[in-house]
């Protein structure tokens, strides 16, 4: 017999192992979605303010060159060239810095959501195992990520020669031009290029999101004994739970068994079921006490006959009343005529033998 522990994981993983597996941060993510949303940010910034960060390049770098050459310069003057130098980048750059940053967080919450975990960051010797690193070099995952990468340098290396090829006949007329008009084109060439594999790269990306999921769930799935085991751990063992419940109604009917005495009448099928009913002037219905069937049923007309408690057969009435009548509880008023009767007739008889 193969050992459980063997036994194939074919099972959906449940929503605690799910929990789990996030909680120590093992979650579906795909970091080409992260740098494929980055770079088409980041390119859109560079579209929409690259004008006014040239102009501000220009201008500060001009204005450097000038303090450079002044006559009174010395180590606190470069220092102070330097300053203002950081804070023009700084002044320059953050669009492009702020925009990069909050793309990368919502790439991250679009595919995970909103998780906080120092989990990955545990050290684990699993992690730094020469062995486990070898057999992991040649896994399936790295396999796939190998043909992946050369798939996007493929793509990627045709979409520039096919786009630089397009704009290969406007080069040629560069060369009446003026340099600012050759830097122009190029970087309206350059763009084109970028945003084109950038395209195609989120293509990719969504394809490679798709693989992730689908191997995180791979790897989440269960065994049918580990799924036995979680439903022991969280709701208890299968078997003690019925070995209570078990317990639970033997208490029960010993209960209501003890209430036969009680009994006003016991009413009967005759052999498959018995219904104990207690009644007095104060009730404003008769009360079920007891009842059963087969076993409990012989029980409960033995219990009266040694209580003297009149065994009454009405094989109708002890069926029909055994379905909708509940012990402790008064009978349906759909029975009140029939059990008046049985009643009428327990009290004749004991008129009669107390006469």
């Amino acid at each position: 017999m193969a050992d459980d522990a063997s036994e194939d994981r074919t099972e959906a993983p449940t929503d605690k192992r799910r929990s789990e597996a996030r909680s120590k941060g093992n979650v579906p993510k795909s970091t080409e979605v992260n740098s494929v949303l980055v770079l088409l940010c980041g390119l859109m910034l560079l579209k929409f303010f690259g004008p006014w960060m040239m102009r501000n390049i220009a201008g500060y770098t001009r204005d450097t060159l000038m303090m450079i050459g002044h006559p009174k310069a010395d180590i606190a003057f470069a220092a102070g060239v330097v300053i203002k130098a950081l804070i023009a980048i700084c002044y320059i750059c953050w669009p492009v810095c702020i925009g990069i940053l909050v793309i990368g967080v919502i790439a991250n919450l679009i595919q995970v959501g909103f998780l906080f975990t120092f989990e990955p960051l545990v050290p684990k010797l699993e992690k730094i195992n020469p062995m486990a690193g070898f057999g992991r070099l040649f896994a399936l995952r790295s396999f796939v990520e190998m043909i992946k990468n050369i798939l996007k340098l493929v793509i990627i290396g045709f979409v520039a020669y096919m786009t630089v090829a397009g704009e290969f006949h406007k080069i040629i007329g560069l060369a009446d031009t003026s340099v600012s008009a050759i830097f122009m084109f190029m970087v309206a060439v350059s763009f084109k290029v970028i945003l084109r594999v950038a395209l195609i790269l989120l293509v990719l990306a969504i394809l490679d999101f798709a693989y992730q999921r689908f191997e995180h769930e791979k790897g989440l799935k269960m065994s049918k004994q580990e799924i036995k085991e979680e439903h022991k751990q969280s709701e208890g063992d299968p078997q003690i739970k019925s070995r209570i419940k078990s317990l639970q109604r033997e208490m029960a009917r010993r209960r209501m068994i003890q209430e036969v005495p009680k009994a006003t009448v016991v009413i009967t099928n005759p052999t498959h079921i018995a219904i104990a009913l207690q009644y007095d002037q104060t009730m404003e219905s008769p009360k079920v006490l007891a009842k059963g069937k087969r076993l409990v049923a012989e029980q409960i007309k033995r219990i009266a006959l040694e209580n003297g408690v009149p065994i009454v057969e009405d094989k109708p009435l002890a069926r029909s009343m055994y379905d909708k009548a509940y012990v402790g509880e008064g009978i349906p008023m759909e029975f009140f005529s029939a059990v008046a009767e049985i009643l009428a007739y327990v009290y004749r008889l004991k008129n009669r033998k107390a006469a």
